[in-house]
């Protein structure tokens, strides 16, 4: 049987097919009607989810259920998203909402969730037992993987590895508490510091240091000094085999993953460090983890 993924985004709805093979073997996406409430994103996503059946020349009973990522905390027993400030859900029981649409079973998860089983299933995190994928973009997300299955939290609420506290007192975060991880180690921590010379973005920083530019470099050193930190402290606690880092300064290449390495092997308690590898699903992690969860 073939199974269904929707990764519901602020932008974008995307969704997929995904094959017996774990496969994604058709994808589209919608804009996300912002602030056009629950019932018009239901029937967003049910005209995608026909459409999609449809143009891949598939038919409605071939799928056997339908697993949905979104960007917050859910109730994955009850099909609730708990709290999703970008999409303005807040115990907004979309499960039971998009089963009666769709008819068919509905399963949820949390969107760095989704990327995490994407990674272990079908990408740079294949075979291991213990792993980790870090997402750097505006904040930091991941998940991870401990004895071969997704770790979904003892309490299943989840794991919020962007808000691990670096820096007591450090720089104020969204969520409230100060020093988390994301405000030292997302890309926004890059394109706030590069603002002082005229670097606009993480990759306007990233491109700067890499030309040599000594304020970019500084900045870059002391970015990939907190990042190692961050990593270093994951290694500590889990003695994972691998950690998988995603999201857009994953560009910068060998420029960003060797002097991380090194500062993390040098942080590392342990006598060997894992490899830290670039996430390899990209923009479909969603979608295809979305779609692995489905029984």
């Amino acid at each position: 049987m073939l199974r269904f993924g929707f990764d519901i985004g602020g932008t974008n709805i995307a969704a997929g097919i995904i094959d017996e093979d774990n496969r994604l073997i058709a994808k589209s996406s919608v804009r996300f009607p912002r602030g056009e409430g629950t019932e018009v994103v239901v029937r967003a996503c049910a005209a995608l989810y026909r459409s999609i059946v449809e143009q891949a020349g598939r038919r409605e009973d071939e799928i056997s259920g339908v697993g949905v990522a979104v960007p917050g905390s859910v109730d994955i027993d009850n099909g609730v998203v708990i709290d999703a400030h970008n999409l303005g859900f807040h115990h907004t029981p979309l499960g039971a909402l998009l089963a009666d649409a769709l008819k068919k079973p509905v399963y949820l998860i949390n969107d760095a969730d989704a990327a995490t089983l994407a990674e272990q299933r079908t990408g740079a995190l294949i075979g291991t037992n213990t792993s980790a994928l870090i997402t750097i973009g505006t904040g930091i997300g991941g998940g991870l993987i401990i004895n071969g299955e997704l770790f979904r939290g003892g309490r299943k609420n989840g794991t919020e590895p962007g808000h691990m506290v670096l820096r007591n007192g450090g720089r104020h975060c969204t969520c409230g508490v100060d020093g988390c991880a994301e405000t030292y180690c997302s890309a926004t921590r890059l394109a706030t510091d590069g603002k002082a010379f005229d670097c606009s973005s993480a990759k306007d920083v990233i491109d700067a240091a890499k030309d040599g530019d000594e304020k970019a470099l500084e900045l870059f050193r002391a970015y990939i000094d907190d990042l190692g930190s961050y990593i270093a402290s994951i290694v500590n606690l889990l003695d994972p085999e691998r950690i998988a880092i995603g999201g857009g300064v994953c560009g910068a290449g060998s420029f960003l993953l060797d002097p991380l390495q090194a500062d993390v092997e040098r942080k590392c308690f342990f006598e060997t460090c894992p490899r830290i590898i670039i996430a390899s699903a990209g923009n479909d992690a969603g979608i295809i983890g979305a779609g692995l969860i489905v029984g």
